[in-house]
């Protein structure tokens, strides 16, 4: 199982969104096809096309925001996303 595939399990099961690392949650949006574009050095946003939502990411340390992941939870099971 790849790293991708660990993060979206973990970002799934929503137990625990304050543990989600900022760079695995990003790597696995990459992974899912988005397109990064780096605002400053703090927001990372992302998008996606047939995706109406842009994600907004900040690191917390060297964790996500929770409020963030759950964003990002939202976004993947209204779309169905699983990978590329």
């Amino acid at each position: 199982m790849s790293r991708a595939e660990k993060t979206l399990e973990q970002v799934l099961r929503g137990a625990a969104d304050a543990n989600i690392r900022f760079d695995d949650l990003r790597q696995l949006l990459l992974h899912l096809g988005f397109e990064e574009r780096t605002r400053g050095s703090s927001h990372h946003i992302f998008k996606r096309a047939g995706i109406e939502e842009m994600i907004n990411l900040q690191k917390d340390g060297a964790h996500a925001k929770p409020y963030q992941v759950k964003q990002v939870r939202t976004v993947i099971l209204k779309y169905h996303l699983e990978g590329p």
